[in-house]
């Protein structure tokens, strides 16, 4: 009977160890909290930066000027009075210039950046670049700004709208960029004139 009660003690105690080997989570302790927030907060977390800008300039300027002026000479007196006939001369100038200038651009994309600073006020200071190359052409994004934490939404992105001291640089390189400057020539001439 001792036997029977070891037995079945020492099965007891293997079937409990298996049970408990078994029996794991499916989530990671280590992840923390899956009802935490995932919002960037700390150095080094990622933020995706939605950039929506749009800008447009327009100026336009007129000028109008106008000049009128005569001179008189009449006849002399005396002797001179029909000898010097009436001399007149009347002048004028008429100036009217005009033009206007408009400027747009516009640039939509996403990226993602990093978190460098954390300041005051739960303020985040992001940074980010991204460069491009397609056919040869390349393009560098260049991102810096200021970002409130709760204006990060829960998907974890911000609009470059809420980005406080944005910098924002878009830049290209390769045969489109290089027919959009002026030639040698131009520029020459825009030097000397």
């Amino acid at each position: 009977m001792k036997r029977l009660m070891a037995a079945a003690a020492l099965v007891l105690v293997l079937w409990a160890g298996s049970l408990s080997a078994a029996a794991g989570s499916l989530w990671d302790d280590s992840a923390g909290s899956m009802f935490a927030d995932r919002k960037a907060r700390n150095v080094g977390d990622l933020v995706t930066l939605i950039i929506v800008e749009r800008s447009e300039a327009s100026q336009a300027a007129r000028t109008t000027t106008a000049k009128d002026g005569e001179v008189s000479i009449g006849p002399g007196l005396g002797l001179f009075q029909d000898v010097i006939p009436l001399i007149s001369a009347r002048g004028g100038d008429n100036l009217t210039a005009g033009g206007t200038t408009t400027r747009g651009s516009s640039l939509t994309t996403k990226m993602t950046t990093r978190v460098v600073e954390v300041l005051p006020g739960d303020i985040l200071r992001i940074e980010g670049r991204q460069n491009i190359i397609v056919n040869g052409e390349e393009q560098e994004i260049v991102v810096s700004g200021l970002v409130r934490r709760q204006d990060i939404s829960r998907d974890n992105t911000v609009l470059s709208t809420y980005v406080a001291d944005a910098s924002i640089s878009f830049k290209g390189a390769g045969v489109l960029g290089d027919k959009q400057e002026p030639g040698l020539l131009t520029r020459l001439f825009n030097w000397l004139f």
